[in-house]
């Protein structure tokens, strides 16, 4: 690419937003056609904010993937929804994302009232309209257009790639211009050790029942790259003895499905052979406890 292109260049960083299971990490690995940030049907997925760079002719996207902004009672929900509200202060415009086909209204209020507290723009996209009917679709857009000045609203299926492109045109036209902010061959700022962590936890997510994702998180306690393979031992953490037990499942059938599962998407990621050992660790009441919070990087 030339000077010339480059001084045409807009870049900047995007905070996207939304109530929890709205489709925001769909979105992330659709613009940047490869998984990094994990997902599930099952809401609050995300826990930690992530950079997704997308690199287009005349632009630098910074998406940052945030945690579903709802009502949070334990300290690590307080702390995760803070993740998400940060991002909107630090982003230089926000892209709110509404589940067209299952609207979260108590969400929906929390986060348009913060719009209200920052200046800066704001896309609207109304997601998931592949599930919904035409007419619905306008009647959202209507609805939205009474309740904040948005730059644009674009309905899409981030599932389905449908509008995304038209999305990601709005979003570029709101930049700044400015040079890229990364290297172009830049495409997250987190490391392959959170990846392989989101693999895992993911897998706990998507296989277990509702509540033990919850009560779940994961550590990687060991990443020895070697000569023919990676070597990772894992733990997941949940809160009770009983949930440990479904963790493992009836001879061990359930972990060793956790840990066939996500190591196939480890090794894709890496590009190598991944020997992946995991283990599951009663830590009590750790949604509520600071130190432990922070020694799992929450």
């Amino acid at each position: 690419m030339n000077n010339t292109d480059e001084k045409n260049i807009r870049s900047g960083f995007v905070g996207i937003i939304g109530a929890p299971n709205a489709g925001k990490s769909t979105l992330l690995n659709q613009v940047l056609g490869q998984k990094i940030s994990i997902t599930s049907k099952k809401p609050q997925t995300t826990r930690d904010r992530i950079l997704g760079i997308v690199n287009r002719p005349l632009s630098q996207i910074i998406f940052m993937d945030t945690p579903g902004i709802h009502r949070s009672k334990s300290l690590f929900n307080r702390r995760i929804v803070d993740q998400a509200i940060l991002a909107m202060e630090d982003a230089d415009m926000i892209l709110f994302m509404i589940d067209a086909a299952s609207r979260n209204y108590t969400a929906e209020k929390l986060i348009l009232a913060q719009l209200k507290t920052i200046e800066k723009t704001v896309i609207l996209a109304l997601n998931k309209i592949d599930l919904v009917k035409k007419d619905q679709v306008y009647t959202l857009v209507e609805e939205f257009q009474k309740l904040h000045e948005f730059k644009a609203i674009v309905p899409v299926s981030a599932e389905k790639g449908v509008q995304v492109e038209d999305l990601l045109k709005e979003i570029e036209s709101s930049l700044p211009e400015s040079p890229r902010l990364y290297p172009e061959e830049t495409l997250t700022d987190v490391s392959e050790r959170f990846l392989v962590k989101e693999m895992i936890r993911e897998k706990v997510f998507r296989l277990t029942g509702m509540e033990i994702p919850y009560s779940s998180a994961v550590t990687v306690d060991a990443f020895t790259v070697e000569k023919r393979l990676i070597l990772i031992h894992a733990s997941i953490h949940v809160i009770k003895d009983s949930q440990k037990g479904i963790i493992i499942g009836k001879k061990g059938a359930m972990l060793a499905k956790i840990g066939e599962k996500a190591r196939k998407d480890i090794e894709e990621m890496l590009g190598k052979k991944v020997l992946l050992k995991l283990f599951v660790k009663v830590t009590r009441n750790w949604v509520d406890n600071e130190r432990i919070l922070s020694e799992f990087g929450y």
